[in-house]
């Protein structure tokens, strides 16, 4: 038994925020559930797998419908209503559902995938910037404003500043969430009118 829970210690704290003790106490409270509560776990987790993919566009994870399934695109890059002039780059899913729910945000999205870590000697391993790339190089016509969203912390302003670097030979123009974003706050955790604001006084 020590053995297996061991094995699910290192697979849990793989998770973003868990440490062993949480991880711990995550397999504990599974044992004590009932079996069928285990199972229904296990079924679900197979499912999400099965009829989740990433947007070949933005790179966000999304539920497969018929319409998107064909051309593995998500409903949000597929949406003619979104202003196809901004895009904003994030780190993860998490921050992207929290712009949009937000309600001050039309334009376009790319998930980043991480962030660059400072002192980091291959930054471009860290993150998706080819991909990141080939979306901008795609929609370069169109495309008017570039906005650098990502985490008020060390490592988020070491990846804009990155970013900025890496984009600039493009000639768009590049704008950073304004401050109303307290530092060391991750967008994840932000409210809608702190959005607005950082939003509102980008530059």
């Amino acid at each position: 038994m020590s053995d297996i829970i061991e094995k699910l210690v290192a697979t849990f704290i793989r998770f973003p925020g868990i440490g062993p003790r949480q991880a711990r106490r995550f397999i504990y409270h599974l044992l004590a559930q009932n079996s069928l509560t285990i199972e229904n776990l296990a079924q679900d987790l197979l499912t999400l797998k099965q009829t989740v993919n990433q947007c070949r566009s933005c790179c966000r994870f999304f539920i497969v419908n018929n319409r998107a399934a064909a051309k593995e695109i998500c409903e949000l890059c597929l949406d003619e209503s979104r202003d196809p002039s901004i895009l904003m780059i994030v780190e993860k899913d998490s921050d992207l559902e929290v712009v949009r729910k937000s309600g001050h945000y039309s334009g376009q999205f790319f998930v980043l995938g991480g962030l660059v870590p400072i002192l980091e000697e291959a930054p471009a391993k860290k993150i998706r910037l080819n991909p990141l790339l080939e979306k901008i190089k795609a929609t370069k016509n169109q495309l008017k404003e570039i906005i650098i969203a990502l985490a008020a912390n060390p490592e988020g302003d070491n990846t804009g500043e990155y970013l900025q670097r890496a984009l600039a030979p493009l000639g768009i123009k590049i704008t950073i969430l304004g401050r109303g974003l307290s530092t060391g706050t991750e967008l994840e955790y932000s409210d809608a009118e702190t959005l607005r604001n950082a939003l509102k006084n980008r530059a």
